[in-house]
């Protein structure tokens, strides 16, 4: 709601300035008039309007193990905030007046226009009241002092005025801001929109009765001998409305069609410009970034025979220590890896690449021969606590463990802390957030968090304070392979949702 405002409000004062700058004191009314009422339509569009400008950012194709989301999410609700009800109440009480106002001149209006006899007068009805009133004009009806008319009291330029305001339905356009007005009462900027609106209806009626009398300082003497009569109904076109001098010198003014022309083209780029500026969006698109060996060459041979293969590492023991992938080999292991069947023919080649391998293979670096030592590519000598050591650093997604790791006392508990440590910010609040925020972390083998990651939040630093709340995490129970806690990649989404 508040991007709405601020977006209707800054099209709305921009179009405005505009009319006051450049189009105001030109005499093409007609356009003027519905360039205000397109003005008042066009802001009210303009944020519903979204351009959408993809932008690549770079994601690296070297990642870890899958990440396995876990069923389930923590649902963190804020606790109740009046101030926003209070706020409501207060404008659904101020509109109710306004619109109980609004309906009301309605009423009376309409009470007037039954309360007396019509008399037909061209396009219109002519009212006849009983007090002493100036003429004004509310829809067809035209409402007029009944001795004034019977003695013939009105000039033939006023009919002709107020008969202009019948015929271009002056009325429609007032009962529009009019509404508009009764909604949205807390822009002060909807009341000088219906200044510049009845104005321009003034300047429209006015050139008019130029055009057909052609007798311009006999109609300005008329209009400052009624400018200070009070105005009936603000819902009417009033005769006397804003008698200045800027509407007695629009009379004798004149504008060449040319730089009429030249000012009505520039409105373009502006709509264009505002458009832009305010409806578009970028959207971030991953774009993978492939290593320059990967571009090289594609997987052939041995990695393309094994590519789906899962390699049981076995110690000395016979003891399955790890899985890995073919890639994910050292030269060592490779050096051990048994050969695929080689290729005889060229149609046998071929057969090669296309061929899949096993699903597993269970693999031992161990050399019966030589107890002390395993061999290297570099024929220098590893003791086996190193390799085990290197081994102990592993991440292990939980896919592939015999135990996974786990929250003391579940997962159900774990959601419970993160709810009740889990802080929305003020900003986060106002703006009604809902959404996931998806969270990667090590449970390492002590059952301690470390590595926390962000994949995806949803704003307003709720990235940040789940990976604080999951630092302030008890130990967890450390997943485990073949009885031997492991280092675990671990990942969840947690639901953030203001209160409604």
């Amino acid at each position: 709601m508040i991007d709405f405002l601020i977006k209707l409000t800054i099209t709305l004062f921009v179009l405005l300035a505009v009319y006051y700058l450049f189009l105001e004191k030109e005499k093409m009314h007609l356009f003027n008039r519905f360039y205000l009422l397109f003005s008042l339509v066009f802001s009210f569009v303009v944020p519903f309007i979204t351009i959408e400008v993809i932008q690549e950012i770079a994601k690296s194709t070297a990642v870890p193990a899958n990440i396995q989301v876990l069923q389930g999410s923590t649902q963190i609700v804020e606790e109740t905030n009046y101030l926003p009800i209070a706020l409501w109440s207060l404008y659904a009480l101020v509109t109710l007046i306004l619109a109980i106002r609004f309906i009301s001149n309605v009423i009376k209006i309409s009470a007037k226009m039954k309360s007396n006899s019509p008399i037909a007068y061209k396009n219109a009805k002519l009212i006849l009241v009983p007090e002493k009133t100036l003429p004004h004009t509310f829809l067809n009806s035209i409402f007029i002092n009944e001795t004034d008319y019977n003695n013939r009291n009105i000039e033939a330029e006023l009919y002709t005025h107020e008969l202009t305001h019948v015929t271009q339905k002056h009325t429609l356009d007032i009962l529009f801001i009019e509404i508009i007005k009764t909604i949205f009462w807390f822009n002060p900027i909807f009341i000088f929109y219906k200044k510049a609106i009845q104005l321009n209806h003034e300047f429209l009626a006015d050139e008019k009765v130029v055009t057909s009398y052609k007798n311009v300082p006999f109609y300005q003497s008329l209009l400052l001998s009624k400018a200070n009569e009070n105005q009936p109904f603000y819902l009417a076109s009033n005769l006397n409305y804003l008698i200045t001098k800027k509407r007695l010198l629009m009379m004798t003014k004149t504008t060449s069609t040319t730089r009429a022309l030249v000012k009505k083209g520039l409105l373009i780029p502006l709509l264009t410009v505002l458009v832009f500026s305010l409806c578009t969006k970028v959207v971030a698109q991953e774009k993978k970034v492939v290593k320059a060996e990967q571009t090289k060459t594609q997987l052939t041979g041995m990695e393309k025979y094994f590519e789906n293969t899962i390699f049981k590492i076995k110690d000395k023991n016979g003891t399955i220590v790890s899985e890995k992938k073919f890639n994910e080999l050292t030269d060592l292991e490779k050096k051990n890896v048994p050969p695929p069947p080689p290729p005889a023919t060229s149609k046998q080649d071929k057969n090669l690449k296309e061929a899949k391998g096993p699903t597993s293979v269970e693999l031992s670096i161990y050399n019966k021969g030589d107890d002390k030592a395993y061999k290297v590519q570099d024929a220098k000598t590893v003791s086996p606590e190193k390799v085990r050591t290197n081994q102990s650093q592993t991440v292990y997604d939980i896919a592939g463990l015999t135990e996974k790791p786990e929250f003391p006392g579940g997962i159900v508990e774990f959601y419970k802390f993160v709810g009740e440590n889990f802080q929305i910010s003020k900003e986060a609040s106002a703006n009604k957030i809902k959404g996931k925020v998806y969270i990667t972390f090590i449970v390492e083998k002590d059952g301690s968090i470390t590595d926390t990651k962000i994949l995806r939040d949803i704003g307003f630093n709720t990235g940040e304070e789940a990976e604080r709340v999951i630092r302030l995490s008890p130990k967890w129970i450390p997943g485990k392979m073949n009885e031997e806690p492991v280092r675990t990649m671990y990942s969840l989404p947690i639901t953030v949702q203001t209160a409604k």
